[in-house]
């Protein structure tokens, strides 16, 4: 994309930042993942921006509105303060494919990646992916990214086995993704 860009983190919610509690509409259920918050104010202070990059279907499917969403991120931002910790900016994906059609923002696609790239001045290339499920590191390969696969419990099998045949590394919290990433920073920056 561009040179110019500075590098950013595309960090997913649920199952990262936050349990994974299957369509989170009550801001009560919010439960920051441990190492969640410390791991962003790491990037905070490394000054990488942190976006999200969210798929909420569940918003389609009828099981929590927007406003729902909207509270619990509220909450989510609330947590990570109180622990010195903020988020740059976070774009979501409401759709469904059965339901709603097919859309190019529902991760692996592209197009929020590419929207935030455009608004913050990013360089994907310098960036880092990382989640919970292969379609939050997919979008790595092809924005040539530095994409990290956290191997915990929400992790399906498939996607654990898709990421060890691409040779993805993994981690065990989105802080372990953190330090690997700004280890790996430098030295990715000398290279170019």
């Amino acid at each position: 994309m561009t040179d110019a860009g500075r590098p950013a983190a595309f960090v997913d919610r649920d199952g990262t930042i936050i349990r994974d509690a299957n369509y989170v509409r009550d801001p009560n259920d919010v439960v920051l993942l441990s190492g969640a918050a410390r791991a962003i104010q790491r990037l905070n202070e490394a000054q990488i921006p942190v976006i999200v990059i969210t798929n909420q279907s569940g918003i389609s499917r009828g099981y929590l509105t927007a406003q729902d969403y909207e509270a619990v991120h509220a909450r989510i931002e609330g947590l990570l303060a109180a622990e010195g910790a903020r988020l740059d900016a976070t774009y979501y994906c409401p759709h469904y494919p059965p339901i709603s059609g097919a859309c190019d923002c529902r991760k692996p696609g592209l197009q929020l990646y590419q929207t935030a790239i455009v608004e913050h001045a990013l360089d994907p290339e310098r960036s880092l992916f990382v989640g919970d499920r292969w379609r939050d590191v997919a979008p790595a390969l092809s924005l040539g990214g530095h994409p990290v696969l956290l191997d915990v419990h929400s992790t399906p099998p498939e996607d654990k086995a898709r990421a060890a045949e691409a040779h993805i590394p993994t981690a065990q919290s989105l802080d372990d993704a953190v330090t690997q990433f700004l280890n790996a920073l430098p030295s990715r920056k000398r290279r170019r």
